[in-house]
């Protein structure tokens, strides 16, 4: 059995490895080893998620997906969470998160029936957390949107400021066609970010593009 971790940020403004301490504190009470990490940033309500996806790849049967809250998992929609659960399942990894103390004793090793009983429990509660999280989204999205609704009708919204260096830099790496991947490596920016400056640059005309 090995244990992986998964630590996740939706922004690149945040720090995705901030929980990592307490991940490797409860680790070393169980007399457990991380023997890897996977960190990134992107939002938990997409499924476009390489770090989450390599550490699963990297999964043996048995092994543990250890992270710090369920929500770091998922914000998926129903339909989107089954996908993944059912990509979990089929690897035959077992999710402990720091905020779920049913899912502990799946730290370690145990007989087929008690392991079986506590799967099942823990996979009850991890549809539960997943649920309650995807809501938490979904509400903060709508009370985001009205409050952007409001500030508009009051004249006074004015959105995030653009990046101007980091977005040229980006347009720069799409003219030349460097892979997403490289350029979210190089930028730290998302794949939204990517494709809207990539729709940008396909509406400029010929001439601009031949400079």
């Amino acid at each position: 059995m090995h244990v992986r971790a998964y630590l996740r940020a939706s922004t690149k403004e945040q720090d995705a490895s901030r929980a990592k301490a307490d991940l490797q504190r409860f680790a070393e009470e169980r007399g457990l080893k991380i023997v890897s990490w996977y960190i990134e940033n992107e939002s938990g309500a997409s499924l476009a998620r390489p770090e989450l996806f390599r550490l699963l790849s990297d999964c043996h049967p048995g092994d543990v997906l250890l992270c710090e809250q369920v929500d770091r998992l998922s914000r998926l929609n129903a339909e989107d969470w089954s996908k993944l659960k059912a990509e979990i399942a089929a690897k035959r990894v077992r999710v402990v998160a720091l905020d779920l103390p049913t899912s502990y004793q799946l730290a370690s090793v145990g007989d087929d029936f008690s392991s079986r009983m506590l799967d099942a429990i823990n996979g009850m509660m991890l549809d539960m957390l997943a649920a309650i999280a995807r809501k938490d989204y979904e509400d903060r999205r709508r009370r985001q949107a009205q409050g952007i609704a409001t500030a508009k009708a009051d004249g006074v919204y004015k959105g995030r400021p653009e990046d101007a260096q980091r977005n040229a830099e980006i347009v720069r790496m799409l003219r030349e066609g460097k892979s997403w991947s490289s350029i979210i490596a190089a930028t730290r920016c998302s794949r939204s970010t990517i494709s809207r400056l990539l729709q940008r640059v396909k509406e400029e005309p010929e001439e601009s593009l031949a400079e």
